[in-house]
C-alpha cells in the first residue's frame, strides 16, 4: 500500500509502464516457485523417457539445460506442461497445466499486490489470463514454428512473441476493465535471452488493429513507432507494470540457456475480464477480506474443473479479430 512513489505512479499513466527494479525478494519470493517448476520438469522428464520421447531423464543437469535436452530430443512444445492456464483450442480432460501452491502464492504475493492496489484500487481480482512463461532457445524449437516473415520461431508460449496489446488478446466486453499487466522474470532477462521490448506512450493511441499471425496475434509494424521502442532487460526481483494498451513484443532467445518469466494480469473486483470462460478470484478486498481466495487447492480445482468442463462444450470465441481481413492481408 503506497508503495509506489509519485513519480513512478504518474510515470505509469504517462508513459504506459513503470518498471520497479528490486521489488521482490529472489529467495523469498522467487526461488520457491522456480523449485515447483523444478519439480514439474523432473515428471515430465520421466514422462517423456518412459515414452520413448527422450534419451535420458538427464537428472544430472540444471533446470535450463534439462529443459533444452528435453525439448531437443522429443521435438516438441512442452510449455503447457507448465502453463497456469489452459489451451484456447482442443481442450481435452488430460490437457497439460500446472497450478501449484507455490505459482499460486505467486498470484497472492502481497508485495506486488500493494503495487497493484496503487494503480487499479484496493478491490484486486486476479484476471486468468496468466501464463508462466517459458522461452528455450530459437534452436531447439520445431521448424514448425518458423515465422516466414520474420525469420523467427514464434508463439506467445515459447518462442518471440510478436508486438501486441494485453487488451487486444481479450474480447470487447473488457476494453474498458482497468486490466493491469505485470510481468517478472525468474531468471534473468537478457536482450540476448529473449527480454521485452515496449513501445513508450503507445497505450495513448487506443486499441490497435491486431493480426492473426504464426506467432500469434500481432499489430502490423506500419501501425507503431518503432522508434520509439527499446528493450528491458530485467533481473529476478525486478517487476515491470504496463497497462492493458502499451504495445510490447520480446526478443529472440538466441542465447543457450531458457528465460523464464510469469505474466499475469488483475483488474478490479466486478469488472469483465475478457475470458470469462476460464475461473478468477479475489486476491485482495480491503472491503470484504473474507472474499480473498487463500486456499491454493480450491483454486487448482477451479481449473480443473474448467478443464473438465470445455473437454466436453463448444470452446467460445477468445479473441474478436478475424482470419484474412483487409487490414491484414
Amino acid at each position: 500500500m503506497n508503495r509506489l512513489t509519485e513519480e513512478e505512479y504518474q510515470h505509469f499513466l504517462d508513459e504506459g509502464y513503470v518498471l520497479v527494479r528490486g521489488l521482490l525478494d529472489p529467495e523469498l519470493d522467487i526461488q520457491p516457485a522456480v523449485d515447483e517448476y523444478a519439480e514439474v520438469l523432473d515428471r515430465l522428464a520421466h514422462e517423456l523417457y518412459d515414452a520413448g520421447e527422450i534419451k535420458s531423464v538427464y537428472d544430472d543437469l540444471g533446470f535450463s539445460d534439462r529443459m533444452i535436452a528435453c525439448y531437443r530430443d522429443s521435438g516438441r512444445v512442452l510449455s503447457g506442461h507448465f502453463d497456469c492456464s489452459l489451451p484456447q483450442a482442443s481442450t481435452t480432460e488430460t490437457s497439460p497445466i500446472w497450478v501449484g501452491p507455490e505459482v499460486f502464492g505467486a498470484l497472492r504475493n502481497e508485495t506486488l499486490l500493494d503495487v497493484v492496489e496503487d494503480l487499479i484500487g484496493p478491490e484486486v481480482f486476479s484476471n486468468p489470463v496468466q501464463h508462466i512463461r517459458i522461452k528455450p532457445p530459437q534452436d531447439v524449437l520445431p521448424d514448425s514454428r518458423m515465422d516466414p516473415i520474420t525469420g523467427t520461431k514464434g508463439g506467445f508460449d515459447a518462442g518471440v512473441t510478436p508486438w501486441h496489446q494485453d487488451n487486444g488478446v481479450v474480447l470487447p466486453e473488457a476494453d474498458e476493465t482497468n486490466m493491469l499487466t505485470v510481468w517478472w522474470p525468474l531468471t534473468h532477462a537478457t536482450l540476448k535471452n529473449g527480454c521485452l521490448k515496449i513501445i513508450p506512450r503507445s497505450h495513448k493511441a487506443g486499441l490497435l488493429h491486431h493480426c492473426r499471425t504464426v506467432s500469434g496475434l500481432a499489430v502490423p509494424d506500419p501501425m507503431l513507432d518503432l522508434g520509439r521502442a527499446f528493450p528491458v532487460p530485467m533481473n529476478p526481483g525486478d517487476v515491470l507494470f504496463l497497462h492493458r494498451r502499451t504495445c510490447h513484443s520480446s526478443l529472440p532467445n538466441v542465447s543457450d540457456e531458457v528465460r523464464i518469466s510469469f505474466d499475469i494480469r488483475y483488474n478490479p473486483i466486478g469488472q469483465p475480464t475478457g475470458r470469462d470462460i476460464f475461473p478468477g478470484f479475489v486476491a485482495r478486498s480491503r472491503s470484504n477480506p473474507e472474499s480473498e481466495l487463500r486456499d491454493p487447492k480450491a483454486w487448482a480445482r477451479s481449473w480443473y474443473d474448467t478443464r473438465k468442463r470445455l473437454a466436453v462444450e463448444n470452446l467460445p470465441h477468445y479473441n474478436r479479430w478475424q482470419e484474412n481481413d483487409g487490414v491484414c492481408a
